[in-house]
């Protein structure tokens, strides 16, 4: 029966109380002022319309209707009715005035009437459906009500406002009462005055008791009803009548019989054909002391023709659904349509005032201009928040302007505009959240884009990314989430979850709008909800390549109707993030076995020596790949000396990192083997040369001397080391310059340089010290500035700061950001620690039979000095043994050297390059078991050329009571 949408208010009642149970609130706000409604026309009806609108819109109803009836009629009419649509609407045109309906009653009994149907039940009133109530208020009068206003409430409960909608009534009365006017002194002769004869003028007759109407034939010809099929009910007329025109003549009819005057009002019927014709009815209204009842009589004439030719061009300005208005010379308001008072000054008069202080609106016309250029236009921002198209056009005695309400076209411009605005706004942040998961490189960095670009995106509180992986979640990333939810699930197994938790990793986007959707969803997360403080979830589960990579879940911290189109990019969105976290695992998992490669090629942990404390670092480039050329080593050698190795293979990946490790274990085979450092760079050479013309190395080695505190170092195109002396001096030894490894050409230069105690080495690869944007000898002066801090405490800053948190510290000040590093890079520090001089005995042996008599002396009595008693007796014979194979298979000088390190070294120097060598003897040899003695005798033994011949060298373990 009602169209649109149910506008519910505030339920001031309970159900089934009356409205005097509740305190009422204040009245309503008077309706819109009736100044507009001067004369006859629509203005009677316009006041009802708005009227009724005022009334739908205070109490929030469906929709309304208003009733008029003359005084002791039998009927009550529908004038104006807003909502009311179907065929059920039909009931509502005529109301018995005994009937129970709600209008009825209210003007039966001039109080406000209610009338409900409950749901399930029939409807005691015509049309009223069920679930509904009808609330109708009487329109006030000094003897009998004019009428009633109803409005159509959206439940059956009684509502406590019957003051508002009397007060909207008493409104309608006020403007009926002013609005439909009396006849002027010369309509007040009695209906005679036209001819009988005339087809054009018939004859009328009412009786308010029976209901009961004659018409004549002229009179049913010309409002176009068969007289055979007349049935003689006012009805039947009422509904010839324009429903813009029926308000007026009711109130007409109802002035005429209450003053007992003559009733003249113009109207419009609609004909068959659906034509509109114009008549003209005359009447006297006779009261009940005559006798005869209530009646009106009179006369109905066509003035179709007439009208329209004798229509005053000022009530047509006043139909105008645009406002009008005319100003004269002086800028003063000659004429104001309705239309133009409602939009400019709704709450004041316009005759007679000066434009621009009425309409302040308005002074940006000018109005010189519009008379010049013959007319102007422009958009104007009204005082009553309207946009306003005013139209210029000039006069002889002064100007009109044409104001036309544009609201509705700038709000949906506005509307248009900012939704376009918030699309265009949405695809480009969309856009890059796509670029950004284009680039994301792990999984975690796939969680910031999703945390940093994709939960604004939706206005959402914080999300939480979780893969799982061998049957186990695992967070990858968070925001906005409290450690208690992250760490239920971290490392879960997902197949001890919930059989609905583990849907939500394979099925499809769930979007869940409040907790209790949650809780009843998932009742064994009850206390999640409450835990991550989220009252709304989207659950993205992300599958790639068919198969589930994890799960994605924004949280809302207030509940969240999903729309359509948001769940549509959810969805969407979430393949994207799946595609990345694919690509990021597989780069996380290439990242894995890269470092474990490149830690395999490296030294896990460098060698814990007595002579020297090291300590190193390697940091890749920053294109994403953990493995390069650059490498490092510490290798012990005989008799407590230490190799410190640096090398750069040019380049870095996977194939400079293979070379790498080959060369590394080819340079650690030949320090075993005692080779001469500049032997040892020749046979590296070759090894390069080998792997093919595109592969080239830079290397240095220094081998230090504990026993004598020299170093001796050869570089194959390395930069020389830093070294850092007690007394705050940083500089770089000279080193002869080789050309890198497989581009040299032999022999290798060396150099020798001594360390003093406390002194530091440094070892770097160029990538620490040189970039595109720095050159590397500038690089080298920043490396020195920051070993020794620049700071005057250096000795107490060397002695609280270990070597590992120097190297941290020239990583971070000297490498720019990981990612804007371009090449691999490697350092290595030592601190050499001589031996003391009571560690270490040297005696100069005859080249003849004596000296083994002699070693053997200088042995008891040396071990006997470092309370070694306990070895005194191997030694010698290892020592006798050594000398006796010198004297008799080389030749002197011989030098006796005994070092008292980790081990106890034993060294025979002589000047033959004949390197010893063990044979397999026989039963019957008399010799060929002296070096198969020595290796039962000691732990470790080998021989080494040096600059004037070889020398033979023992160990023998030492106790921790006998070290020191």
């Amino acid at each position: 029966m009602m169209s649109g949408k149910s506008r519910h208010g505030p339920d001031t009642a309970g159900a089934g109380g009356a409205a005097g149970d509740v305190q009422e609130p204040p009245p309503p706000p008077p309706p819109p002022p009736l100044s507009s409604v001067h004369s006859a026309g629509s203005s009677t009806y316009e006041l009802l319309r708005i009227g009724l609108d005022r009334a739908v819109a205070v109490l929030h109803a469906l929709g309304g209707m208003v009733h008029l009836g003359a005084p002791g009629s039998r009927s009550l009419y529908l004038a104006v009715d807003g909502g009311l649509q179907g065929p059920s609407a039909r009931c509502w045109d005529e109301v018995d005035r005994g009937s129970p309906n709600a209008p009825a009653c209210a003007v039966r009994t001039n109080a406000p009437a209610w009338t409900a149907v409950s749901p399930g039940l029939d409807a005691s009133s015509p049309g009223l459906p069920s679930g509904t109530g009808l609330l109708s208020v009487p329109i006030p009068a000094p003897d009998e009500p004019l009428g009633a206003l109803s409005v159509f409430m959206g439940r059956p409960q009684k509502p406590a406002l019957h003051r508002q909608l009397t007060a909207v009534a008493g409104r309608i009365a006020d403007g009926l009462h002013g609005g439909a006017g009396h006849p002027g002194p010369a309509d007040t002769g009695r209906p005679g005055g036209y001819p009988a004869a005339d087809p054009s003028v018939g004859f009328w007759g009412w009786d308010f008791r029976t209901g009961q109407v004659i018409w004549d034939g002229a009179a049913l010809d010309i409002l176009g009803i068969d007289a055979k099929g007349f049935d003689g009910r006012i009805r039947t007329w009422r509904r010839l009548v324009h429903p813009e025109d029926l308000p007026l003549v009711l109130a007409r009819l109802d002035e005429a019989i209450r003053a007992h005057t003559l009733c003249q009002v113009e109207f419009r019927i609609r004909q068959p054909d659906g034509s509109l014709r114009r008549v003209e009815v005359r009447g006297q209204a006779s009261g009940p002391d005559d006798g005869s009842g209530p009646r009106l009589a009179g006369i109905v004439r066509d003035i179709s023709s007439g009208h329209l030719a004798g229509e005053s061009a000022e009530q047509a300005l006043r139909r105008m659904r645009d406002g009008f208005l005319a100003v004269d010379r002086t800028c003063r308001i000659t004429f104001a349509n309705p239309e133009a008072e409602r939009l400019l000054a709704p709450s004041g008069e316009l005759l007679g005032s000066v434009l621009w202080e009425a309409v302040p609106a308005l002074r940006a016309l000018d109005l010189r201009a519009g008379a010049e250029d013959g007319q102007t236009e422009l958009d104007v921002h009204s005082d009553t928040g309207r946009w306003l198209h005013v139209r210029l056009t000039p006069l002889p005695d002064g100007l009109t302007l044409c104001v036309t309400d544009i609201s509705s076209g700038r709000r949906r411009q506005a509307e248009a505009a900012a939704a376009e605005g918030a699309a265009v706004e949405r695809t480009a942040r969309i856009a890059e959240l796509t670029q950004a998961l284009a680039v994301a490189v792990t999984g975690h960095d796939v969680a910031d884009v999703i945390a940093t670009r994709m939960v604004p995106l939706f206005g959402a509180k914080g999300v939480g990314v979780w893969v799982h992986e061998n049957g186990r979640a695992f967070l990858v990333g968070d925001s906005g989430y409290s450690n208690e939810t992250l760490h239920r699930f971290e490392g879960a197994r997902v197949s001890d979850l919930p059989a609905s938790v583990q849907s939500l990793i394979t099925g499809p986007p769930h979007f869940i709008s409040c907790v209790e959707e949650f809780l009843g969803r998932y009742p064994e997360l009850s206390d999640l909800p409450a835990a991550s403080g989220a009252q709304a979830w989207a659950i993205l589960p992300l599958m790639a390549s068919g198969h589930s990579v994890g799960v994605a879940c924004i949280v809302y911290e207030c509940p969240h109707l999903f729309s359509s189109e948001e769940r549509t990019l959810f969805t969407a969105m979430s393949g994207m993030v799946a595609q990345a976290m694919e690509r990021a695992r597989l780069f996380d998992a290439e990242h894995r076995q890269a470092h474990e490669f490149q830690r395999g090629l490296l030294p896990r942990t460098l060698p814990g020596l007595p002579v020297v404390s090291t300590a190193a670092r390697y940091q890749p480039a920053g294109d994403g790949m953990d493995v390069g050329g650059d490498w490092y080593d510490v290798i012990p050698l005989s008799s407590e000396r230490v190799a410190l190795v640096i090398g750069d293979v040019m380049g870095h990946g996977m194939a400079e990192a293979i070379t790498m490790g080959r060369l590394r274990s080819a340079g650690r085979t030949l320090a075993d083997l005692e080779q001469p450092l500049d032997e040892l760079f020749f046979h590296l050479n070759e090894v390069v040369s080998t792997f093919g013309d595109d592969f080239y190395a830079t290397c240095l080695c220094i081998v230090y001397d504990p026993a004598t505190r020299v170093c001796q170092a050869i570089t194959a195109g390395h930069p020389p080391p830093a070294v850092l002396l007690p007394d705050g001096t940083t500089y770089f030894p000279a080193l002869p310059v080789n050309s890198p490894l497989g581009a040299a050409a032999p022999p290798f230069d060396m150099a020798e340089f001594s360390l003093p105690d406390g002194a530091l080495l440094a070892l770097y690869t160029d990538g620490l010290v040189a970039s595109d944007e720095l050159d590397i000898d500038e690089g080298m002066d920043r490396l020195a500035r920051q070993l020794h801090l620049d700071r005057p405490d250096l000795v107490c800053a060397q002695a609280t700061e270990t070597l590992d948190d120097l190297c941290d510290r020239l990583i971070t000040t000297l490498l720019p950001e990981r990612h804007i590093v371009r090449d691999d890079s490697a350092l290595l520090v030592a601190r050499p620690h001589a031996l003391a001089p009571e560690d270490v005995f040297c005696r100069q042996l005859p080249d003849d039979p004596k000296a083994a008599g002699q070693a053997r002396t200088c042995v008891r009595d040396q071990l006997a000095a470092w309370n070694l008693d306990e070895l005194i007796m191997t030694t010698e014979l290892v020592v006798s043994e050594l000398v006796g194979n010198v004297v008799r298979h080389a030749r002197g000088p011989i030098t006796l050297r005994l070092l008292r390190g980790r081990a106890l070294v034993c060294e025979v120097t002589d000047a033959s390059p004949t390197m010893p060598r063990i044979r397999r003897a026989s039963d019957t040899d008399e010799s060929g078991r002296g070096l198969q003695l020595i290796a039962a005798l000691t732990s470790r033994w080998g021989a080494r050329y040096t600059v004037s011949g070889k020398c033979i060298w023992t160990e023998q373990p030492l106790t921790a009571d006998l070290s020191r």
